[in-house]
C-alpha cells in the first residue's frame, strides 16, 4: 500500500525537466512492465506548449524487449530499429496493442506520466531553454509502412531510412545535442545525415568513410553536424589550409566554428580500409582523402601517417596483395624518418602527389585550383595592404610633427625682437622646405591606390622597401 501511495504521489508531484534531457523509469516512464526488470526509457524535446509541457517527448523500449526486437524483427519490416523509439502516445499505444494483445493499454499509461513539465529557465547543466512550440506538421512518408505499428515513430527528416537519428545507440552516443535554429529549423535538413555545406545527405557506406560528424562540445551538448568530405576539401575548410582559417590537418565546422584535428580521422579511414570488404577503387579513394587531409601538414604524426598512406596507396597501385598492403615494414619507417635515398625518394613523393590528385574528379580540381588561386591573391593583397598602410600611417605622422613644430617656430618668431629673428626665419624656412620634400613623397606614395603592381619599382623600393622581381 505504502508502494501505491509512494507512486501515486510520483506521478502527482512531476518535476519540471530542462530541453533535450533524458532519464529511465518513473515518473515519466513505466516500470516492470511488461515483466520485473524492465525499465523504460524516456527523453525531452525543446518545444513547448502553452500550459507548461513539452509538445515533444520521447518513449524507448526496455532494453531486454529492444533486444527481443533485433533478433526477432516485424515481418516486412527489414529492421526493428524504427519501432524502439515512440515520438507520439498514439505510437506507444499500438505498439502495446500488437505486441501485448492481452495488456490493458489503459493501467499500462496510467503507470507513469507521458506529460512532462517544462523548466523553462535555463538548466545548470548548460542545456537550452525549451521553445515554444508551433503546430506540428506530418511529415509525408518516403514510403508506405508494412503495419500500423511504424506509424507516428522517429523519423528523419530527410526521409533517410539509415539516418542515425533511427538508430537508439548513435542517439544515446551523440546525446545531447547542441540546440540549432539555423539550418536545423528547414524543411528536409536533417542534423544526423545532410551535409551542411551541400544539403545533400551522407552515405554511410562502407564504414562512412565520405562524411565527417563534428563532435566539438557547445555549451551542454555536441555540434553533431556532418560534412562530406569532399564538400569540407572544395570549400577549404579541411586539411592544410592558410590565410585566415589556418588549418593544419583539422577540420572547421561551419556551423559552430569548431576545429577537429584530422590525424585520428584519418587513422580511422586506415583502418576502414584494413577491416572493410570493399573494392580497390573504394580503398583508393579512402586513401587519397587521408593524402589530402594531410599533404602539407607541419604535425609530425601528420607527416608520419602520410608517409604510410602514401606507401599504401602506391602498393595499391601496383597489384600488391592486401595482407602485405597493410603491413609496416622498414621501407616505411626509412621514409617517415628521412632517408638516404636523396632525389629518388623525392619523385616518387612527389609522383604520388600527382597520382592522388589526378583522381580527383574534374569538377573539384577546378574549384581547388580556383580557390587556391584566389586564397593566394588575398593573402599577396592582405600583404601588401599590410605594408602600404603602416607605411602611410608612419609618414603622415610625420607630416603632423613637421605641421606643429612650423606652427611652434613661426609663433616664437612672432614673439621675437630683431636682434634673434634671422636666426629663427632660417629655421622656419628650413622648416617649409623639409615640409615640401616629405610631401612629395607622400603624393609618390598615394600612387599604390592603384595597386602594388602598377605602382612603379623605384618608390616601392624606396618608400616600402620592396623589391619587385623583373
Amino acid at each position: 500500500m505504502e508502494k501505491g501511495d509512494s507512486k501515486s504521489n510520483s506521478l502527482l508531484n512531476l518535476p519540471p525537466m530542462a530541453a533535450e534531457v533524458s532519464g529511465e523509469g518513473l515518473p515519466f516512464a513505466p516500470e516492470n512492465w511488461p515483466e520485473d526488470g524492465d525499465v523504460w526509457g524516456w527523453r525531452t524535446g525543446r518545444r513547448v506548449t502553452s500550459n507548461g509541457y513539452f509538445q515533444d517527448r520521447y518513449l524507448y523500449l526496455p532494453k531486454r524487449l529492444s533486444l527481443a526486437g533485433k533478433q526477432n524483427p516485424n515481418p516486412g519490416t527489414g529492421s526493428s530499429r524504427k519501432t524502439h523509439i515512440f515520438a507520439s502516445k498514439l505510437a506507444a499505444e499500438r505498439y502495446v496493442k500488437a505486441t501485448f494483445p492481452d495488456a490493458d493499454v489503459k493501467a499500462f499509461f496510467s503507470s507513469f506520466s507521458w506529460r512532462i513539465p517544462a523548466l523553462l529557465s535555463p538548466s545548470p547543466n548548460g542545456n537550452a531553454p525549451p521553445i515554444a512550440a508551433v503546430p506540428l506538421q506530418q511529415v509525408a512518408q518516403a514510403e508506405e509502412p508494412d503495419s500500423d505499428c511504424e506509424t507516428d515513430v522517429v523519423r528523419c527528416k530527410a526521409k533517410n531510412k539509415n539516418c542515425d537519428s533511427l538508430v537508439l545507440e548513435k542517439v544515446e552516443k551523440y546525446s545531447p545535442a547542441m540546440p540549432c535554429d539555423i539550418c536545423c529549423t528547414e524543411a528536409g535538413f536533417c542534423r544526423d545525415c545532410s551535409c551542411i555545406l551541400c544539403c545533400r545527405t551522407v552515405s554511410s557506406a562502407n564504414g562512412g568513410y565520405s562524411y565527417i560528424k563534428c563532435q566539438v562540445k557547445v555549451g551542454g551538448g555536441i555540434c553533431g553536424h556532418v560534412a562530406h568530405m569532399e564538400c569540407a576539401l572544395r570549400a577549404l575548410m579541411a586539411g592544410k589550409v592558410g590565410g585566415f582559417v589556418g588549418l593544419d590537418a583539422e577540420y572547421y565546422c561551419r556551423r559552430c566554428d569548431g576545429r577537429t584535428d584530422m590525424i585520428s580521422h584519418v587513422n580511422n579511414l586506415l583502418q576502414t580500409c584494413i577491416a572493410t570488404d570493399c573494392d580497390d577503387e573504394i580503398r583508393k579513394k579512402i586513401l587519397n582523402f587521408g593524402i589530402c587531409l594531410l599533404r602539407g601538414s607541419e604535425k609530425p604524426m601528420a607527416k608520419e601517417l602520410l608517409s604510410r598512406i602514401e606507401l599504401d596507396i602506391s602498393k595499391l597501385r601496383c597489384g600488391t596483395n592486401l595482407e602485405d598492403i597493410w603491413k609496416v615494414d622498414g621501407s616505411h619507417t626509412a621514409r617517415s624518418a628521412g632517408s638516404n635515398h636523396g632525389n629518388d625518394v623525392k619523385v616518387d613523393e612527389n609522383r604520388i602527389w600527382v597520382e592522388s590528385y589526378d583522381y580527383l574528379p574534374r569538377a573539384l580540381k577546378l574549384d581547388v585550383e580556383v580557390d587556391q588561386v584566389l586564397q593566394a591573391l588575398r593573402k599577396s593583397q592582405e600583404f601588401e595592404y599590410s605594408v602600404a598602410e603602416e607605411t602611410l600611417q608612419v609618414h603622415k605622422k610625420y607630416l603632423q610633427n613637421l605641421h606643429q613644430q612650423l606652427d611652434s617656430e613661426k609663433s616664437e618668431l612672432a614673439c621675437q625682437n630683431s636682434s634673434g629673428s634671422n636666426s629663427l626665419f632660417g629655421a622656419v624656412r628650413a622648416r617649409k622646405e623639409q615640409i615640401k620634400r616629405e610631401e612629395k613623397k607622400f603624393e609618390d606614395m598615394k600612387k599604390v591606390a592603384n595597386g602594388f603592381g602598377r605602382t612603379s619599382k623605384e618608390i616601392l623600393k624606396e618608400h616600402f622597401g620592396l623589391e619587385m622581381a623583373d
